[in-house]
């Protein structure tokens, strides 16, 4: 098993994402022998493909399932220059459509995501709500609007006639979670995922469904092969949507 998941939070401004050249890289660092399957995958769905590597791999002897985590748009952006991507799954169906030509078959929606408020611990700054976000002095953090999540939260804001004037737009939304994690802001909206897969670091406010958007993610393959079919399916499939709600995902 070989993972590439792009660390974030270490080093605050580090753009995260991966290039061509670290994918190519993680293909050519697997086991010696193993068939290789290439994932291109949002950065948000980091904890649960994790454990989608694992499962895959435990029941295809053979085959290593090689990670790379980033912001969707990034990792199109990446496919449209040739990067040897196997199956592609990003944080909106928008982003997905960038590259439909250059997909081996049609994308499937597999999961939903919820937005939520991130705060530190114990919510020291009191935020109760959206409306909160524009209180002066205030640290936020976004994702940047060219990434979904970025989208999704300059929907919420606008749909509740808030205007936040933040800090900083960061390249993924596991770069702004991050960002609230070490204390380096005081609130950003993430998804709901981002704070259930870091409880000891982040806390939540919660943004009801009336004021919410759905994050519709959608799966594809990019290469043709029996190999990424089958990976396509086992995320599709009774184990995939296990690991899926049991990471806080919706269910389509």
């Amino acid at each position: 098993m070989e993972r590439r998941a792009l660390t974030v939070g270490v080093t605050v401004g580090v753009a995260v994402g991966v290039t061509v050249g670290a994918g190519l890289l993680a293909a050519a660092c697997g086991r010696s022998g193993d068939e290789q399957l290439l994932v291109f995958a949002a950065s948000s769905l980091t904890d649960a493909f994790d454990r989608l590597e694992d499962g895959f791999e435990a029941t295809h002897p053979g085959v290593d399932v090689v990670v790379s985590y980033g912001g969707s748009p990034n990792l199109v952006g990446q496919i449209e220059q040739g990067a040897p991507a196997d199956v592609l799954a990003t944080a909106d169906r928008d982003t997905m459509n960038r590259v439909l030509d250059l997909l081996a078959g049609p994308p499937a929606v597999f999961a939903g995501n919820r937005l939520t408020i991130a705060v530190e611990p114990g919510n020291p700054r009191g935020i109760a709500s959206v409306a909160d976000l524009a209180q002066p002095g205030l640290v936020v953090v976004l994702a940047d609007r060219e990434v979904p999540a970025g989208a999704y939260a300059a929907q919420v804001l606008e749909h509740a006639g808030v205007t936040v004037d933040a800090a900083s737009y960061e390249s993924s939304v596991r770069a702004v979670a991050a960002k609230v994690a070490l204390g380096e802001a005081d609130a950003g909206i993430v998804y709901r995922t981002d704070v259930a897969g870091d409880p000891s670091r982040l806390d939540e406010v919660v943004i009801p469904d009336a004021a919410n958007v759905l994050a519709e993610y959608p799966i594809a393959t990019v290469r043709a092969g029996e190999v990424a079919d089958e990976f396509v399916r086992y995320v599709l499939g009774p184990a995939g949507r296990a690991v899926l709600a049991e990471t806080g995902f919706a269910l389509p």
